[in-house]
C-alpha cells in the first residue's frame, strides 16, 4: 500500500491510496511487459506479420475495450469494472507468459489489459481518471494526478530495468502476481468512488456518457496523438544511433534518465497549475517542448541533439495531469469516466498510423518526422487554447 503523504497538507485518502497501489503494481509489470513482450514475440517463431498482428490487437484492445467503458462502465460500475479488468490482465499476462499459439495471443492482447509501454493510456487509466477527483477529498485534485502520474512513470522505470535480468517469457507470471495484489486493493474501494455516490441516485439516474461533449473532448487530442506517433521512443532509439552511431548502453541510460525527467515535471506542474492555472500549464509547458522537438532535425551533433531531447522531455509531459484533472473538471462528475475514456481511446485510434507516415517521410529528410511531429502537435496547443481559453473550471 502506498503510504500517506504526511507534512502540512492533508493526507491521501484510503481510496487514493488503493488506486495508486494499483498502479504501482501495474506500472512495475508493464515495464517488465514492454521488453519482455518484445524479445519473447522475436524468440517465439511468429512472423514478422504475425507479430505485428499481435501488436496491433495490443493497440486495437486498448481502443475497444475504452470505448465499452465509456458505454457501460459506470453502469456496471466503477469499482466492478476495475476488478473485472485487474482478472482480464492476469489472465492476459499468463497466455503470453506460456504459450506461442497466434490466436489466443490475439485473444489476450483484445482484453485491452496488456501494454508494451512503460506507461499506458487504456481502460484502466480512464477508470482511474474517473475515480481519483473523487479519492482526492480534500487534496488538491491536480496534485493527485501529479502523484498518480509519478508513481507510474517510476514503477514502469524500474519493471523496465528489471526485464535485464528476465532470462525467458515466464517473467511475465508477474501479470497475473500483479494482478492478484491489485485485486486485495481494488476490492477495499469505497462507494465514492462511484458515479452513483455523486448522482445521489442509482443506475436509472445515470445520463447519457459524453454524447454532446465528445467530439470537443477528443477531437484536438487526435491530432496530438497523431503528432506523437511520429517520434515514438523507438523511433527516437532508431534515429540516433542512425545518425550519431549511438551505442545500445548509451540510449538505455538516456531514456532513464528520460524517465525520471517526466517523473519531475509532473510534480512541477502540479505547482505551476496552482499559479497559472490547468489551461496554461498545459499549452505553455508543451509548446515550447514543441520547438524543442523540431530542433532536434537540425542538430548538428550528438551532444546538441541529447540536449534538446532532454529539454524536452523535462517539459512535454507538464501537460498530462494538467489534462487529466482539466478533463475531469470541464465535464459533469456523471461524465467523468466517459471523457476519460474517449481521450484515451484518441490516442490509440490515431497513433498507429503515424510511424507509416514517418517512415515515408525518413525518404525525404532524415529529421523530418521531428519537424512534422513538432508542428503538429503547436497547432494542436494553440487549437486548444483557442477553444478551451474562456470555459470555466
Amino acid at each position: 500500500m502506498v503510504p500517506a503523504r504526511g507534512g502540512s497538507g492533508p493526507d491521501l485518502s484510503r481510496d487514493a491510496q488503493r488506486i495508486l497501489a494499483v498502479q504501482t503494481a501495474r506500472g512495475f509489470v508493464y515495464g517488465l511487459g514492454s521488453i519482455v513482450i518484445g524479445v519473447s514475440l522475436e524468440q517465439s517463431g511468429l512472423s514478422t506479420a504475425q507479430v505485428g498482428l499481435v501488436f496491433s490487437a495490443i493497440l486495437a484492445g486498448a481502443a475497444l475495450v475504452s470505448i465499452v467503458l465509456a458505454r457501460y462502465g459506470d453502469r456496471v460500475g466503477r469499482r466492478r469494472a476495475y476488478s473485472m479488468l485487474l482478472v482480464g490482465m492476469g489472465a492476459a499476462g499468463a497466455v503470453f507468459a506460456l504459450t506461442d499459439s497466434l490466436p489466443a495471443l490475439i485473444v489476450a492482447a483484445l482484453t485491452g489489459t496488456v501494454s508494451v509501454d512503460i506507461v499506458e493510456s487504456g481502460p484502466f487509466t480512464s477508470l482511474e481518471q474517473a475515480m481519483l477527483p473523487h479519492a482526492a477529498e480534500e487534496l488538491d485534485p491536480t496534485r493527485l494526478f501529479g502523484t498518480y502520474n509519478t508513481v507510474a512513470t517510476v514503477a514502469g522505470s524500474l519493471g523496465a530495468l528489471a526485464a535485464f535480468v528476465a532470462a525467458s517469457r515466464l517473467w511475465l507470471l508477474v501479470y497475473p502476481a500483479a494482478a492478484l495484489l491489485g485485486l486485495v486493493a481494488a476490492t477495499g474501494l469505497s462507494r465514492a468512488v462511484e458515479v452513483g455516490h455523486e448522482l445521489g441516485g442509482g443506475a436509472s439516474a445515470f445520463p447519457a456518457p459524453l454524447e454532446e461533449d465528445r467530439g470537443a473532448v477528443v477531437c484536438p487530442l487526435r491530432l496530438d496523438s497523431f503528432g506523437g506517433g511520429f517520434v515514438v521512443q523507438s523511433f527516437i532509439a532508431y534515429w540516433f544511433a542512425l545518425k550519431f552511431d549511438t551505442s545500445r548502453h548509451t540510449l538505455a541510460v538516456v531514456f532513464l534518465v528520460i524517465g525520471f525527467l517526466q517523473a519531475t515535471s509532473f510534480q512541477t506542474a502540479v505547482r505551476l497549475s496552482g499559479r497559472i492555472g490547468l489551461l496554461r500549464t498545459m499549452v505553455f509547458t508543451h509548446l515550447p517542448s514543441n520547438v524543442l522537438l523540431a530542433a532536434i532535425a537540425f542538430a548538428p551533433s550528438f551532444e546538441t541533439a541529447l540536449a534538446l531531447l532532454l529539454g524536452r522531455y523535462a517539459l512535454s509531459q507538464m501537460d498530462v495531469p494538467a489534462r487529466q484533472a482539466y478533463v475531469t473538471a470541464v465535464v459533469d462528475p456523471s461524465e467523468r469516466t466517459a471523457a476519460a475514456a474517449y481521450t484515451n481511446t484518441a490516442r490509440y485510434v490515431t497513433r498507429p498510423v503515424a510511424p507509416l507516415v514517418g517512415g515515408a517521410a525518413l525518404g525525404i529528410a532524415l529529421g523530418a518526422p521531428f519537424v512534422i511531429a513538432g508542428v503538429l502537435k503547436s497547432v494542436y496547443d494553440i487549437g486548444l487554447y483557442m477553444l478551451f481559453r474562456r470555459v470555466k473550471v
